[in-house]
């Protein structure tokens, strides 16, 4: 390791510690963690499709504009955002559990509030709750981090891509079950389109009493249990600590650019796919399945992409992610009327972003020091979500003023400065 990519420390910190001492069966507690985290993954990737299935039509009912519909995942977005700092402050003082069970909570209380908006008919309202609904998403993020607390060096590629695999399952399973969800409401006095979100309410509730419950020992507790720790120094850092350990270390900064850069050029591009194919005369239902093959590509193939990882480094696979980006972007750029260009193209971008996000996953627990990583780790969801938001909102810019092909090609030359990023510490890594 070069000092360009060495760990930074955290300034040693006078405080309590709630480190355990480290179980006995570390394998055991392993497996353990990672079929509680796969479990809650589903059950929160369920609860986030079922409400977002039909937040955008709920939005347009209730503020009587299409123009105002995608206000609904914009709130909801930024919402996740929001979440990711609370919640990592909670994570590096009190462990992985109370933080994701934060997530879900609020997430549960925001698609209460939606439902209360949609019986009001208070479009505000549902705005806010969309935002608090985004707490979901942000607990799903944060969990693939949990399954790396105890994970070998070697093997902290598949670890991360076990968990981003497992929200294939809810991811698919919910907007088929919005249907039933849809109609389960009938006669309570609820409009129809709220139904999805009384379901993600329960569904989340069950996912947070689910991890409250079973992940026990907490992983990044033990975890700390097992670092070597300098005497007077803190078991954990604060936010301040967590960014001065990216700022330091061009790998951490490299893995932070990564999972950003990656999440804005697939939300860019994602986003507006659909209206460019209306465009061209496609069908509601083949729109559907050009959106159902991105889901494959973003979640499907991710275990391979931990697997290369692990195998090859991170800077090679954040390089293929660069690639298949690149190649999603020229592919959808110039589909034009060819549909199945289209679809190859989203499948792409699906790969890529899965490439992008475990890999820089990886990369940012091997360079940052266990003290400061939980906050690390939440500055870097914080940075990858607020970049989504604001690569969403410029994607419906670019396309309006100068057409989709451009926004294509926008999203690809921010892939650049990454891939130079990249050869860059794969580099010095060599060195």
């Amino acid at each position: 390791m070069t000092k360009e990519t060495e760990p930074v420390q955290p300034p040693a910190q006078d405080v309590p510690s709630l480190i355990p001492e480290p179980p006995a069966d570390l394998a055991a507690v392993r497996r353990r963690t990672t079929a509680v985290l796969v479990g809650s993954q589903v059950l929160g990737g369920l609860g986030v499709a079922t409400g977002v299935a039909l937040a955008a039509l709920l939005a347009r009912d209730l503020s009587g504009s299409d123009a105002m519909a995608g206000l609904a995942m914009t709130a909801s977005v930024v919402g996740s955002a929001m979440a990711a700092l609370p919640m990592a402050a909670l994570m590096a003082r009190k462990g992985r559990r109370p933080g994701l069970v934060l997530g879900y909570l609020t997430a549960a209380v925001g698609a209460v509030v939606v439902v209360l908006a949609a019986v009001l008919e208070v479009f505000p309202l549902m705005l806010a709750g969309m935002a608090a609904f985004g707490a979901a998403s942000a607990a799903g993020l944060q969990a693939r981090y949990g399954a790396v607390d105890l994970a070998e060096p070697d093997r902290r590629g598949r670890a991360i891509s076990l968990v981003v695999w497992s929200t294939t399952v809810g991811s698919v399973l919910g907007p088929n079950i919005a249907g039933p969800a849809d109609r389960s409401v009938a006669g309570l006095g609820v409009p129809p389109m709220a139904g999805p979100f009384l379901w993600a309410a329960a569904v989340f509730l069950v996912a947070g009493a689910g991890v409250f419950l079973l992940l026990r020992p907490d992983p990044l507790l033990v975890a700390r249990s097992l670092e070597p720790q300098a005497p007077g120094g803190a078991k954990h850092g604060t936010l301040r600590d967590g960014l001065a350990a990216v700022t330091g270390s061009s790998g951490a900064l490299l893995a932070v650019a990564a999972v950003a850069i990656s999440h804005a050029v697939m939300v860019s591009i994602m986003v507006m796919t659909p209206v460019d194919l209306g465009h061209h005369g496609a069908s509601i239902e083949l729109i559907g399945l050009v959106i159902s093959i991105h889901i494959a590509g973003m979640y499907a193939f991710s275990p391979v992409m931990g697997r290369l990882s692990d195998r090859f480094g991170r800077p090679p696979v954040i390089l293929l992610a660069v690639v298949l980006l690149g190649l999603a972007a020229l592919l959808a750029g110039t589909a034009g009327h060819s549909h199945v260009r289209s679809a190859a193209g989203l499948f792409l971008l699906g790969l890529g972003w899965s490439a992008g996000l475990v890999a820089g996953s990886a990369l940012l627990t091997d360079t940052v020091p266990q003290p400061a990583r939980a906050a690390a780790q939440g500055l870097s969801d914080l940075v990858m979500n607020v970049a989504a938001a604001v690569g969403g909102v410029l994607a419906g810019v670019i396309t309006a003023t100068a057409g989709y092909s451009w926004l294509n090609a926008s999203a690809a030359l921010l892939l650049a400065p990454l891939a130079v990023a990249a050869v860059r510490v794969r580099a010095r890594t060599r060195a």
